[in-house]
């Protein structure tokens, strides 16, 4: 105690007498260190400095985006049974890298690479900073930031479809799929819209992607799942439906929070810049609004499954926060707080609607990734013109029409062609016996599974 009490007084004695030796100096540089801010406030940071400011802005919030893998991965994990667990987790690690390969190798060239209206480029990416190099900042940021940042959202449609048709689908077939997605499917689409094609031109909006993300991504994933069918049992002759449970709710639960960390870098960092004041208030605002959306997401579905069932049901309290989140994605910078929490308990309703529907309409969808980034990511698409006069609802509703119906025809093509040749679904016996032991011949609960023993 006495060291201690030693060691602060001397501490502050040093510190004083360096005061008293610097305040001078201070004191004679103070008009210069004022001058010098003003100077900064009224003519805002340098090229360089914003281009630095703008390339973090997209690491970073591509790094959120990126944990989203571990999002889908932990909420699908929970949300399909034991012993397809492994399984699913496989893919959604393998989807992600696959992702981001072909996006290398085709995807974004095609999607921003001299784009004619409805088609970029074929060819590799490869980044160009050489005016930077030499000083030169007027790109904003750094090529490679930017193809990260674009390269971690492909990941997001494809990890949709992978839940959708969960627990009977064979393994390469459905990798498959997405080296088809990811290369050629979404770049597609998202030339035309935010590679600055046709649908652009007309004034279609969609800031982080509620249709040309999720809605392109639930398009494929509900194609996927009627041609593959549902899961044996599923669906009883009488037209009721056999519940299947999920293995670990909590795990769903981790996977729903980590969704909506993430989708942070998702909204926030589609701003597209943090160099300046008005960009960070416009990012700090798509934040709010963000989470805002997934809390009145969360809240209407809770309160419409007590209403309409009499007890709360925990997963669709977890679907209706990524349907709020979903649902003000296409619009996250101009509704207030209070218009996005109502945006999001819509979308939280809408999701509480369509699961059942899916279900009368004998669709298997395991997670219920179609009604949460499907029809949510219609409604926040259409929503925009509510807070947006720039949007046009003619625009709007042309925009979803043209990317579902392409994303449809190509899909069913891919699905059929995979279905016809090398099959795309488990046989009657590995399905019973799960995925991971079909499949990969191992169990994500071994403890638990058939394989294992007591000693």
């Amino acid at each position: 105690m006495n060291i201690s009490m030693k060691n602060i007084t001397l501490a502050g004695l040093f510190g004083a007498a360096t005061l008293a030796m610097i305040e001078p100096a201070m004191a004679q540089d103070a008009a210069a260190v004022e001058e010098a801010v003003e100077a900064v406030v009224a003519t805002g940071v340098s090229g360089e400095t914003a281009y630095i400011l703008n390339t973090f802005s997209f690491l970073f919030s591509g790094v959120l985006v990126m944990w989203m893998a571990a999002g889908f991965s932990m909420l699908e994990a929970g949300l399909v049974r034991t012993k397809n667990v492994a399984t699913i987790l496989l893919k959604n690690i393998t989807l992600f890298a696959i992702a981001g390969i072909m996006y290398y190798l085709v995807g974004y060239n095609l999607m921003y690479l001299d784009v004619s209206g409805w088609i970029g480029s074929f060819g590799i990416w490869g980044p160009d900073d050489a005016a930077a190099l030499a000083g030169d900042f007027e790109a904003g940021y750094s090529a490679t930031s930017d193809w990260f940042f674009q390269m971690v959202f492909v990941a997001t449609a494809a990890s949709i479809v992978s839940g959708t048709v969960a627990e009977r689908v064979k393994l390469w077939p459905f990798l498959i799929f997405v080296v088809v997605l990811t290369a050629i499917l979404y770049p597609i689409t998202g030339s035309w819209t935010w590679g600055g094609g046709w649908l652009t031109e007309m004034g279609f909006l969609d800031f982080a992607g509620s249709t040309i993300v999720h809605s392109v991504g639930g398009w494929a994933a509900l194609t996927g799942a009627i041609i593959i069918g549902a899961r044996k049992g599923k669906f009883a002759a009488d037209g009721s439906v056999h519940p299947m449970p999920g293995s670990n709710l909590p795990l769903a639960t981790l996977g729903t929070f980590i969704l909506w960390m993430g989708w942070f870098g998702f909204n926030g960092g589609s701003v597209l810049a943090m160099g300046s004041a008005s960009d960070v208030i416009a990012i700090a605002n798509v934040y709010a609004n963000t989470s805002m959306a997934a809390a009145g997401g969360v809240v209407a579905a809770v309160i419409l499954t007590q209403v309409l069932y009499k007890k709360v049901d925990l997963t669709m309290a977890l679907n209706g926060a990524l349907a709020g989140l979903v649902s003000i994605t296409a619009g996250p910078d101009t509704p207030s707080i209070g218009a996005a929490i109502i945006i999001g308990a819509i979308g939280g309703i809408l999701v509480v609607v369509a699961i059942p529907l899916l279900d009368k309409l004998k669709i298997d969808d395991v997670v219920g990734a179609v009604s949460v980034h499907l029809v949510a990511g219609i409604w926040g698409t259409m929503a925009v013109p509510i807070t947006n006069a720039d949007a046009s609802f003619a625009v709007q509703a042309t925009g979803v029409v043209a990317m579902g119906a392409f994303t449809i025809v190509t899909s069913a093509i891919v699905w059929l062609v995979l279905k016809y040749t090398i099959g795309v679904r488990l046989s009657e016996e590995d399905e019973s016996l799960g995925a991971d032991a079909s499949e990969l011949g191992l169990e994500a609960y071994p403890e638990f599974g058939k394989g294992s023993q007591r000693f």
